[in-house]
């Protein structure tokens, strides 16, 4: 791998108008530190790194905010994005979520309603110091099929019109969500749960992403079924093996995995490391061979 690390060495896919090195971060775990000026740090150094990706949401918040038990005030990603990097620099794009709303007293997410979107998209804007979204990807609560978001959606597509929002995506989508957002307005990317040893069904849908050249953005790339656990530390013996051949470590095989699933698929590992975030941004330039990806999809 070269010494000089960016983003840049991942290549590069467009969301909508905008084109983004396919190596992001994901914003998820920056609000967990206690010390606030660490994260800004963070932040500064993953757009020093390259990145023009963030992805983020509104309910991103530390353990003494509305999504968790704990003392203090809360801090939400999207401030600490807008504290470390606004007036925001002009080619990066901050993607952010709303579609589920916590309800405290059951402890579960719940479907936001057409109205609640509203809200959601404002707080964005607000927590932000934004006068429009890059992009936002509406969060689904799966069920059983057939389950119509096309009211939902069609409000975030009214947003969008009225120029609150430049782009829309989907996030936790089947097949069927996709289509049905689609006869809708634009959509530039899905993003669903998808690691080395957590494919579930998206293979397919990976393919069908390629084919309408919309961007796939896998996240707990690197956590698999662990999901908010964090990053996996039990990896499996050809994960070993390929990190041993490269020079690297488990995490940016696995990193690296991801991005050979196809050009348009983007990585937004998280992580409130500076040396994780190096490492993870050096996984761009890591190129596996055929044997690597065979022995790794058997693995």
């Amino acid at each position: 791998m070269p010494t000089e690390i960016t983003a840049a060495a991942a290549d590069r896919w467009t969301l909508g108008d905008r084109t983004v090195h396919r190596l992001g971060f994901g914003t998820m775990r920056i609000t967990v530190h206690p010390d606030r000026d660490r994260a800004v740090r963070l932040l500064r150094q993953a757009v020093d790194l390259g990145i023009d990706h963030l992805d983020t949401a509104a309910f991103y918040v530390s353990p003494g905010g509305t999504l968790g038990v704990g003392t203090g005030p809360a801090r939400y990603a999207t401030e600490l994005i807008r504290a470390a990097l606004a007036p925001y620099p002009e080619h990066l794009v901050v993607a952010t979520k709303v579609g589920i709303r916590y309800d405290p007293a059951l402890g579960v997410h719940e479907e936001a309603g057409p109205a609640q979107l509203r809200a959601q998209v404002e707080e964005n804007l607000r927590r932000l110091g934004r006068d429009h979204l890059d992009l936002v990807n509406l969060r689904i609560v799966r069920r059983p099929p057939p389950d119509s978001m096309a009211e939902r959606f069609g409000a975030l597509a009214e947003m969008r019109d009225a120029g609150l929002i430049r782009h829309l995506g989907l996030s936790n989508a089947r097949l069927d969500h996709l289509d049905e957002a689609q006869g809708i307005a634009p959509v530039v990317c899905v993003q669903n749960n998808y690691a080395l040893d957590n494919r579930g069904d998206q293979d397919a849908l990976i393919r069908e992403c390629a084919a309408r050249g919309i961007a796939y953005v896998p996240y707990f790339a690197l956590a698999g079924a662990n999901r908010e656990g964090g990053a996996r530390t039990d990896h499996a013996p050809a994960v070993l093996t390929v990190a041993r051949a490269h020079h690297a470590t488990p995490q940016q095989v696995r990193l690296a995995w991801i991005l050979h699933q196809g050009p348009h698929v983007l990585a937004i590992p998280g992580t409130g490391d500076p040396a994780h975030l190096v490492e993870n941004v050096a996984a761009g330039a890591l190129r596996l061979t055929p044997d690597d990806l065979t022995a790794l999809d058997r693995s």
